[in-house]
């Protein structure tokens, strides 16, 4: 059953071994982990050559955000890297601009999932309120996730808090959670977290886990979060 829930890994860190070690010591036959990468491995000096040749599927998490054109030239430019199965954008992009990105990853790699960032983990309704939004949380997420279904874009990233809302309207979109603590772990610098039981409770399709899993003793913290998802 575990096998199916999908555990994204995030692999914030520039340093090569570090990310090697995390990708050796996160794998096992219980559950169904994928590596997430993003702005900080990706910009590293090794970090795009690394995933050119890296042979499992993996996450490009890019948060792309910028005028159609210009955003399709940053998908166009990623088209070398054959295992990314999942790359995000930011839903505040617009409408046209999510349309022309999924076109392009249909001739690009027809596998490549394109997921639309929503409202950050780090941000609540005072800090929305602070750069000039009107709406809730919850308003916001609900009105993108009908933006990306809209687009033909294949899911959201949005905090399991709202997930529970999105799946209720959207049966089908491929709903990813970040913010997601094992119980007893600090909360750092994420407003809306969870535990991973919680998050699937809500019917997510994959919780992304990051300092819960590579901090300390990686293979340990793989065992918690089995024995947590078995409770």
């Amino acid at each position: 059953m575990m096998k199916h829930k999908n555990i994204f890994v995030a692999c914030d860190t520039s340093n090569l071994s570090e990310i090697k070690k995390i990708i050796k010591q996160t794998q096992t036959n219980k559950l169904k982990v994928i590596p997430k990468f993003g702005l900080q491995f990706f910009y590293s000096k090794n970090g795009r050559k690394f995933l050119e040749n890296f042979n499992k599927d993996f996450w490009l998490d890019l948060k792309i955000n910028d005028i159609p054109q210009t955003a399709l030239s940053a998908v166009d430019s990623l088209k070398d890297l054959k295992k990314c199965k999942y790359i995000t954008v930011h839903t505040n992009g617009g409408l046209q601009m999510l349309k022309a990105i999924k076109k392009k990853t249909i001739s690009i790699n027809k596998n490549l999932k394109v997921l639309g960032v929503t409202i950050l983990t780090s941000l609540n309704n005072k800090s929305l309120k602070e750069i000039g939004h009107t709406k809730s949380v919850e308003q916001l997420v609900l009105k993108q996730a009908g933006l990306i279904k809209k687009s033909g874009c294949d899911g959201i990233v949005c905090s399991a808090h709202e997930a529970k809302m999105v799946r209720k309207k959207f049966k089908k979109l491929f709903i990813v959670t970040p913010g997601i603590r094992l119980p007893g772990d600090s909360t750092n610098d994420q407003s809306r977290i969870m535990t991973p039981n919680d998050a699937f409770k809500n019917k997510v399709s994959g919780i992304v886990m990051g300092r819960s899993l590579i901090k300390g003793n990686i293979k340990n913290n793989i065992q918690r979060l089995i024995d947590h998802l078995n409770k």
